[in-house]
């Protein structure tokens, strides 16, 4: 697996036109999918043996299965609490690696937002990911490394 796309590895060209556009949609269906509390089907956007690793959490979740059950336990706390997230991707750097295999890197903003209340910046984040595509020839998160800027 070739290594992470970093600030200082993000390519000069982008990758073509296209594929951006493909990433981007990805990613606008991906995150809607988490903010409306849909998890086995954002959960079904990562590949069965997927991963997904940040700095704010105490051990990646590893598989499909993983990742829904956790992804679904953040949105029942939040449910609890009165509060909905919203994911926003942003300064979107993509690049080919082959027929098969994309590396994404964008800064992830996710924004608090309660019941009755006003939105407010919850995380600031970089989100570096290795997309695949699936049998269908669709995008799938393979990898995922999202890090906060408020942690070390």
């Amino acid at each position: 697996m070739p290594g992470p796309l970093t600030a200082s590895t993000v390519p000069a060209q982008t990758a073509d036109v296209e594929l951006y556009v493909e990433v981007q949609h990805f990613y606008a269906r991906q995150m809607q999918l988490l903010d409306t509390r849909r998890c086995a089907e954002w959960a079904a956007t990562f590949t069965e043996d997927g991963v997904f690793a940040a700095n704010g959490l105490p051990a990646p979740a590893e598989g499909r299965a993983a990742i829904g059950a956790a992804a679904q336990a953040a949105q029942d706390r939040l449910a609890e609490q009165g509060l909905v997230h919203r994911h926003w991707l942003g300064m979107l750097a993509v690049e080919r690696v082959d027929d098969t295999t994309v590396r994404a890197r964008s800064y992830a903003v996710v924004l608090q937002v309660p019941l009755g209340g006003e939105p407010a910046l919850h995380r600031s984040t970089v989100c570096e990911d290795t997309l695949v595509r699936g049998e269908d020839g669709d995008l799938l998160v393979l990898d995922r490394r999202v890090t906060r800027d408020d942690l070390a």
